[in-house]
């Protein structure tokens, strides 16, 4: 098993979930360099405009946790089909898109597919790939969902300075059609079935638990003039949270919540959660920083961000070779103080950064986050048993959807927050609420650090 090599129908299969996985990441956050020109074009404010990731994240956070039951229930080509034909359908809608309403429409379904094809991905990767390459290929399957977010503003500043901002989903169209013919003629179902019943109950406790706490961040800015607006969802967010976990305490779980009992295993989830929060919420502070603040056009923010974005992708499948060398904690630590020191000179010069200065410690960034993301779900997913590790890759794969959309709508509301009470310029107010936010991430950065110490510290 050791020396086994990975077939070429694997391949061919993680390169079809890859490909729409990696679009569907890849247009979240090249629209966020968009949002001043849709600000502009369909007459919404920033907290509003920021809904074209939040209802994505939010849709994809919802049908994520039913993964689980889902692969037990469904032929994996089949749930790979159902996927790729709603995000084109997405895709297509965004593209012809008249009016903002129609626009969320969009983003919604291409959330319901990638919802869908992103857990699969993953668990290809973990059912057929030989566990002496298990590490290198979740870091490529981490790559994927890490990578795109940095990319997408480059893509994003091209595509709506030269084009206009519809050729962000044209383009997408080649090749989720190339994805298609792909995936239909290399995934194979390796598993027998498990048909179980499904519990409504889980779907309604869901979206209860998303919507509300998702909806309540994105109202933060308005715990003052309007608080119903902000505790009311929060009230029915945290209902179903509780509803979510005494659902799936039974004996036939659509996601096996007992998991997160293993204090090492929710230790890994916890530090999964604030490291894609933070690389999502960067995604969205740099991109307006860079366009708000010092001025630049959208072009300009997207090629800050470059370089960050090919670091990050030659350290995340490095993080992988690493760790099947020599295990977790050297990779893990490191791209974890890497992660926590660029933090922290972004939040102390957090109201005058300079083009050149946000692109090296995006470097720093991008460098720990490669190392760390990645071999932070494998080390997590190893610290439970081989038959719940489906579980496990819906309940990382959940939370690392629900952080992202959480990393996006708060500091969207703390930036808004800070533009509506501003006596200042737009920009000044921008940067003010800015570097609260890279304050937050920082010591946010800080606390996963020392969780992932406790945790890694003593695994070989």
């Amino acid at each position: 098993m050791e020396t086994e090599k990975i077939s070429r129908r694997v391949v061919g299969a993680i390169v079809a979930t890859g490909i729409m996985s990696f679009s569907g990441v890849l247009v979240e956050t090249a629209m966020n360099v968009t949002f001043p020109a849709l600000m502009r074009e369909f007459s919404v404010s920033i907290d509003l405009v920021q809904w074209m990731t939040t209802i994505y994240l939010l849709m994809v956070a919802i049908v994520v946790p039913l993964s689980s039951w889902l692969k037990r229930n469904i032929k994996m080509r089949n749930l790979f089909l159902l996927a790729i034909l709603l995000f084109i359908s997405g895709v297509i809608i965004d593209a012809l898109a008249l009016s903002f309403p129609i626009l969320l429409l969009g983003r919604l379904i291409q959330g319901l597919g990638v919802g869908v094809a992103l857990p699969l991905m993953f668990n290809i990767i973990l059912e057929q790939v030989p566990k002496a390459k298990l590490g290198l290929m979740m870091g490529v399957g981490t790559l994927i969902t890490s990578i795109a977010p940095a990319i997408g503003p480059t893509f994003g500043g091209i595509m709506v300075t030269s084009l206009g901002w519809r050729y962000i989903f044209i383009s997408l169209i080649p090749f989720l059609v190339i994805a298609l013919i792909i995936g239909l003629r290399t995934i194979d179902q390796k598993s027998a079935l498990a048909p179980s019943k499904f519990n409504g109950w889980n779907l309604f406790y869901v979206v209860l638990m998303f919507v509300g706490l998702i909806f309540a961040a994105s109202k933060l800015s308005l715990i003052v003039e309007q608080p119903v607006q902000f505790y009311l969802p929060l009230i029915i967010g945290i209902f179903g949270v509780l509803g979510f976990f005494r659902v799936n305490q039974g004996a036939q779980p659509v996601v096996d919540v007992r998991l997160l009992k293993n204090r090492a295993f929710l230790g890994h989830t916890f530090s999964f959660a604030i490291l894609q929060s933070m690389v999502l919420g960067l995604s969205f502070v740099l991109p307006n920083y860079i366009q708000l603040v010092n001025g630049s056009s959208a072009t300009t923010a997207g090629l800050i961000v470059l370089p960050g974005s090919i670091v990050g992708a030659i350290f995340a499948p490095l993080g992988g070779r690493i760790l099947d060398r020599f295990g977790s904690r050297r990779p893990i630590l490191i791209g974890g103080a890497l992660v926590l020191l660029s933090l922290a000179i972004f939040a102390i010069f957090g109201q005058h950064l300079q083009l050149l200065t946000i692109l090296l410690v995006d470097l720093i960034f991008m460098a720990g986050f490669g190392l760390s993301l990645g071999n932070v779900m494998t080390s997590g997913l190893s610290q439970i048993e081989p038959r719940e590790r489906a579980d496990g890759n819906a309940l990382l794969t959940t939370v690392q959807q629900f952080a992202g959309a959480l990393g996006t709508a708060i500091p969207a509301a703390i930036v808004a927050l800070s533009q509506a009470h501003a006596t200042s310029s737009q920009g000044h107010a921008t940067a003010i609420g800015s570097q609260l936010v890279l304050l937050m991430f920082a010591i946010l950065a800080f606390l996963q650090w020392l969780v992932l110490y406790r945790v890694v510290q003593n695994k070989k």
